[in-house]
């Protein structure tokens, strides 16, 4: 996760989604096992590793969770203990419990002490799953799936969420990829991945 902007930003009107939250989850427990056990791979994030990554999510998978509740830990980097999948599995079975509640996708929450409409924060939590699930997949040469109706969901999301989120560092300069494209492949292009992209 970026740092917030020096000035508020506006944000696109999200549309709730929590009845896909967990179907985006649903891979990574599978994905962090093997990934585990190969922790110095790259991932297609630039310059980092499955380590890297792993940090990453143990550091927010407990922000954006407290945020769904209204009450989000500071961020803190978390270095990886032995057990370590089985706390991101824990933190990662709690975020998708706050998330798939509608009533989390109501009103305004905060991240990182700045005030976010709370569909904003649910569509992070939901691109996030996604994408990084894609990530460790492509980090230890697996090919992972989601229904392309949920992939559409997120497709359409990451529309609106990649250009501010772009000005923040969250992501890179769009993919090209042909029209007819798997939607996963779109889905991750959109968000400055290469689909085509091994270790």
């Amino acid at each position: 996760m970026p740092p917030s902007l020096a000035s508020p930003p506006v944000f696109p009107d999200f549309a709730p989604r929590p009845h896909i939250v967990a179907a985006a989850a649903a891979p990574h427990a599978d994905l962090v096992a093997e990934a585990a056990g190969q922790l110095d791979a790259l991932v297609p994030c630039e310059g980092w590793t499955v380590r890297d990554l792993a940090e990453h999510l143990l550091t927010w998978t407990p922000v954006l969770a407290g945020a769904g509740r209204g009450a989000p830990p500071e961020p803190a980097s978390r270095a990886l203990g032995d057990d370590w999948p089985d706390v991101l599995g824990r933190e990662r079975a709690d975020l998708v419990a706050v998330w798939s509640d509608p009533q989390a996708w109501t009103g305004t929450t905060t991240m990182t002490s700045s005030e976010l409409p709370a569909p904003v924060v649910g569509t992070m939590a939901l691109c996030e799953l996604v994408l990084h699930g894609w990530d460790l997949a492509a980090a230890v040469g697996r090919r992972v799936s989601w229904d392309d109706a949920l992939l559409e969901e997120v497709h359409e999301a990451l529309a609106q969420l990649t250009p501010l989120g772009r000005q923040m560092g969250a992501f890179g300069a769009a993919v090209d990829v042909p029209p007819d494209a798997p939607m996963l492949d779109r889905v991750v292009a959109l968000a400055g991945r290469d689909p085509g992209w091994r270790p």
